[in-house]
């Protein structure tokens, strides 16, 4: 499996390669500046020449030239070049010079194919030719290094397989995916909305908070007695975030209001609000350690062209867990949190779950000892566990590594929902102390923690994941009575009143429609249980359940409804 990934890696690397040699043949002047693998494919950032940029209409004619560089199917070498001899090669693009000034060692890798060079590190086919499943796929708008103050690029992005097969299991995840887009779910089963006085930021209908709510309790069952929920400000002094070391790293994403003589910053995160909890009165290593949780309102300045539904949004909460413990109980609390999230995604039916370990950045905190100490808690933790994991290097927060967690879903998607992290600086930026056993003030240790990550974006999430047909415990609408004929209105009104006062969410079908249109119009409303009451039904003092799928079973109670969704809620 690893060389099988490995090849599909040098596949799509070596497609990025093409892509940049046959647009620099199409497009001469144009700056090419990094091409990285992607999870299906690969992009390329270009500075188009001055006055010209890509159009839709291009992607045609770079694919065609794509396909007759390939046919010629030159070999890629590559070698380690003086830096100054790269910077020779390069001395017209000022993107290359800065990757070339931040490599520490004396050589970069230089691969060339044909009339083509790039920097690179390596990884790729030993002949173009061998990039054969592939499609460019669009143009989109970038920025130098991700940065929003840096250069803005074009980036061409495309997708490469290995078969075939495999490019039109893509396309049909894809066409899934369109389908059962939890924007256009959103819509039709009245979960929520956007609109234009608040971009960014959902509005929930009553069924959309019902499934929100349900998520929320289903965590706080999960977690049962084990943390104390905290609720803290939407805003915060931004001398707050200056000390927590925010300020400096998320200003631009950060909202500012003015308050009396000073200023203030809506919350991008929840960690400085309880840090401040935990420091209000003194604590003892007994108390250790010491749980807190929030589901935390945040709001973050995301761009307006990288906003997409409930994936990307401005306006969201977080399911934190902020622990305080000593570093002998470090261990532990990272095992729990571990632990808690596996469950969680379990009850969702994610099993393909990845986990990696992000490592300290460049702009960051603390000292190499603390960091060390942090990151090895990380590693330990999922070792323990016997779960395989990646090092993404540098990608940890300012303030400390985090295990990132990834699930897959059932159109084969990952999704990077829950982190753990360990810090060991925010303790110390808010001069949080506990008094140990020998009456000595020592400093804990603080685990962040999120498993559902966004609730909105876990909600778009589950929603595409079970194509709009979510689990019976967590369905808005978990029943619908539905009735053959007028006649029976009595009874199906008594069976729903019945099955509210077990506890089931029940709505009651008042139109006169046929029941083969009735059945029909709550398919398309995905409500997992239509319980069908015709004159036998009155007779017997029963009711037909019918599932999604069709399924039916005849003779059942009201009672024995009842116990079956207690099942399927546990």
């Amino acid at each position: 499996m690893a060389d099988k990934k490995s090849h599909l890696h040098n596949i799509r690397h070596s497609a990025a390669h093409v892509l940049a040699q046959a647009v620099l043949q199409l497009f001469p002047g144009t700056k090419p500046t990094i091409g990285p693998v992607t999870e299906f494919g690969f992009f390329y950032d270009f500075l188009p020449t001055t006055g010209q940029s890509f159009k839709e209409d291009d992607l045609a004619k770079i694919e065609a030239r794509m396909r007759e560089l390939i046919a010629k199917n030159y070999a890629i070498t590559g070698k380690q070049t003086q830096k100054d001899e790269a910077r020779r090669l390069w001395t017209d693009n000022p993107f290359k010079l800065e990757i070339i000034n931040d490599i520490p060692d004396e050589t970069v890798g230089v691969y060339t194919q044909g009339d083509f060079s790039d920097l690179c590190r390596g990884g790729h086919l030993d002949a173009i030719g061998g990039v054969q499943f592939f499609k460019l796929t669009n143009i989109s708008g970038s920025y130098w290094r991700a940065r929003r103050d840096g250069i803005a690029l074009q980036r061409i992005s495309g997708i490469a397989f290995a078969s075939q097969e495999e490019m039109d299991a893509y396309f049909k995840m894809v066409e899934d995916a369109e389908r059962y887009d939890h924007r256009r779910l959103g819509k039709e089963l009245d979960l929520f909305s956007f609109h234009d006085e608040a971009p960014g930021m959902p509005f929930f209908h009553a069924k959309g908070w019902q499934i929100y709510n349900g998520l929320i309790d289903y965590l706080r069952k999960l977690r049962g007695n084990d943390y104390q929920e905290i609720r803290t400000p939407l805003m915060l002094d931004e001398n707050l975030w200056k000390m927590s070391g925010h300020y400096d790293h998320y200003k631009s994403g950060m909202y500012f209001t003015a308050i009396d003589e000073g200023h203030a910053c809506i919350k991008p995160m929840n960690c400085p609000g309880a840090a401040l909890v935990y420091r209000e009165k003194p604590h003892s290593y007994r108390e250790l350690p010491l749980r807190l949780a929030e589901f935390g309102y945040v709001h973050r300045h995301e761009l307006s062209g990288v906003l997409h539904g409930l994936f990307r949004v401005r306006a969201f909460v977080q399911d934190d867990l902020h622990i305080y413990a000593t570093v002998d109980q470090l261990d532990a609390e990272v095992d729990r949190c571990i632990v808690l999230a596996n469950k969680l995604y379990a009850a969702f039916g994610f099993k393909d779950i990845q986990y990696a370990v992000s490592t300290r950045p460049e702009k960051s905190m603390g000292s190499d000892e603390s960091w060390e100490k942090a990151t090895n808690a990380l590693k330990g933790a999922l070792e323990r566990h016997n779960m395989a994991y990646e090092v993404h290097e540098g990608e940890g927060a300012f303030y400390g590594p985090k295990i990132e967690i990834k699930i897959e879903d059932n159109m084969g998607r990952r999704w990077q929902c829950g982190t753990v992290q360990v810090d060991f600086n925010m303790p110390i930026n808010f001069d949080l102390t506990y008094v140990a056993a020998d009456q000595s003030r020592q400093r804990p240790v603080m685990v962040h923690c999120a498993i559902y990550g966004s609730l909105e974006r876990f909600i778009g999430v589950i929603l595409e994941h079970f194509k709009g047909r979510l689990p019976h415990w967590l369905a808005p609408v978990q029943a619908r009575v539905l009735m053959i004929s007028e006649k029976q209105a009595d009874y199906a009104k008594s069976v729903a009143d019945a099955l509210r006062a077990g506890g089931l969410r029940v709505e009651l079908e008042h139109s006169n429609d046929q029941i083969s249109a009735q059945i029909r119009k709550a398919q398309l409303d995905k409500i997992p249980w239509m319980v069908v009451v015709g004159q036998k039904e009155v007779d017997q003092g029963t009711v037909t359940l019918r599932d999604l799928d069709g399924k039916q079973q005849f003779g059942q109670t009201v009672d024995s409804l009842l116990k079956l969704a207690t099942e399927l809620s546990n």
